[in-house]
């Protein structure tokens, strides 16, 4: 009777973690504050990431968002922080370039941090502005 006790607890418990699981992973999910992508983003004096595998997981968080970026440009839907970063632009140098806007601009640090990565990359590739035509004058 224990050993069935036993069995039926141990089940009951396992349960209970397995469906509590999704809505705790869900409070978070995806969530980079500016602070903790400052943190995987940084360096030491010596170019070496400060957090194992941070350089891998800033980047691609970068390179999410400028995907994301021009995908809503590709549909016509206009971004408040428009950029333009060229194609040929190196990862670690839009990682640094982040990394030291982070750093400068803590009002970030508790907040999300996909609006300041566009913030940076801003300051570094605004967009051409395109060049106004004044109106032609009536004879």
């Amino acid at each position: 009777m224990i050993k069935n006790l036993n069995s039926a607890l141990v089940v009951a418990v396992a349960i209970l973690v397995l469906f509590n699981m999704p809505a705790r992973a869900q409070d978070n999910a995806g969530l980079f504050s500016g602070g903790y992508l400052e943190k995987l983003c940084a360096s030491d004096k010596d170019g070496k990431e400060q957090v194992r595998g941070g350089h891998t997981a800033c980047q691609s968080y970068i390179s999410g968002i400028i995907d994301y970026h021009k995908l809503m440009k590709s549909l016509g839907t206009a971004p408040g922080i428009d950029f333009c970063v060229p194609n040929d632009a190196p990862m670690k140098r839009l990682q640094d370039i982040v990394w030291v806007y982070l750093a400068k601009n803590r009002v970030h640090e508790g907040f999300m941090a996909s609006p300041a990565v566009a913030l940076a990359l801003f300051e570094y590739y605004p967009c051409p502005q395109p060049k106004k035509t004044p109106p032609k004058r009536r004879k």
